[in-house]
């Protein structure tokens, strides 16, 4: 291996990196505020690659039919939570239910529109208010549930969604246009325009979630929920709204995640759930409550799995799955046990 060979592999291996710690930070998101281990995580990622490659196609994408059944399925367990006596938030439903899946037609249906940005547009529209709708129906009801029970049903959703990806979007493959043809020199090596995208923009990702979650009210909430569920509750925040907005926020971070990858490589319905495992990988390493730490894993990661496609190509993904063993060794005999909690 020369030094060119090596920059290569090391582009490949941030460019990589940065899609794992869009999925890690999703992960330590929802895991921090509602216990749940999101394993269909990376099927946001292939729900947005595909949506996006079959708008581009000239057909309506079925992950549309899915939001507006959806929708239609939480507006009716609110309904029917009303009549047992539950207090309901109606304004929230309305608009997790009615008003975001609403714009979501309009785009899509009604707007249809030919440019890679606009229809990228649509497509985080289309995905991401498949996160709170999913929380609702499959998870709220079992909010009180341990992690183990939440876990079981985090693998049942993984299942029934890629499914649903596969009668969406059929078995073969996809690839979007890039958003950026240019294409860089710098010592011999080229740079695409599309890894400067997928970098940029995922460090822009990082920076408002950040500004977010230390600047305003809302992310404070969410930051307070996730450190003492309990507290945040006797203290007055609506700690279900907390479920709605981090899975929204995961649901989001999905969707870009799989429109920066698309013209990268090729995404089939169940390509998610590797990205998805990966980027789990690096949410271990941050313990699931690390953010900066979950980021330096995902570089890790990125980095590993791109110099073991060269030195062992056939044992590459062993090698990746194979860092969580030493962390969750050195993570156990650190950690001091103690009875479970809310």
């Amino acid at each position: 291996m020369d030094a060119q060979i090596a920059l290569l592999l090391a582009q490949d291996g941030i460019v990589n990196g940065a899609i794992y710690a869009l999925m890690a930070l999703a992960l330590v998101l929802v895991f921090s505020i509602t216990r749940v281990i999101f394993i269909p995580q990376g099927e946001f990622v292939a729900y947005g690659a595909l949506s996006m490659a079959t708008m581009q196609a000239g057909v309506t994408p079925g992950t549309l039919w899915l939001l507006i059944t959806l929708s239609a399925a939480t507006l009716l367990a609110e309904g029917w939570r009303q009549v047992r006596g539950a207090l309901v938030d109606w304004r929230a439903t309305l608009v997790w239910a009615v008003g975001m899946p609403a714009i979501a037609v309009a785009l899509t249906l009604g707007w249809r529109p030919s440019s890679v940005w606009g229809q990228a547009l649509c497509t985080l529209a289309l995905v991401t208010p498949l996160g709170p709708l999913l929380y609702r129906l499959a998870y709220r009801p079992m909010a009180n549930a341990s992690v183990l029970n939440l876990l079981i049903a985090s693998v049942a959703l993984h299942g029934v969604l890629v499914g649903l990806g596969l009668l969406f979007f059929g078995a073969e493959g996809s690839r979007t246009p890039p958003f950026s043809e240019a294409r860089f020199e710098l010592g011999g090596m080229t740079i695409t325009g599309q890894s400067l995208v997928v970098i940029g923009v995922t460090a822009a990702l990082v920076a408002l979630l950040f500004a977010f979650f230390e600047r305003t009210i809302v992310g404070k909430a969410l930051r307070a929920t996730a450190i003492n569920r309990v507290g945040a509750r006797l203290m007055g925040i609506p700690t279900e709204l907390s479920g709605d907005l981090s899975f929204a926020l995961a649901a989001l971070i999905g969707a870009v995640s799989g429109l920066l990858i698309a013209p990268l490589t090729t995404i089939y319905y169940d390509t998610g759930f590797l990205i998805g495992l990966k980027g789990f990988v690096a949410a271990i390493v941050g313990g699931l409550a690390s953010y900066p730490i979950a980021l330096a894993g995902a570089l890790l990661v990125g980095l590993l799995e791109a110099f073991s496609s060269f030195w062992a190509s056939a044992f590459k993904e062993v090698l990746v799955f194979t860092l969580i063993i030493p962390v969750l060794l050195w993570r156990s005999l650190r950690s001091v046990h103690v009875e479970d909690e809310e």
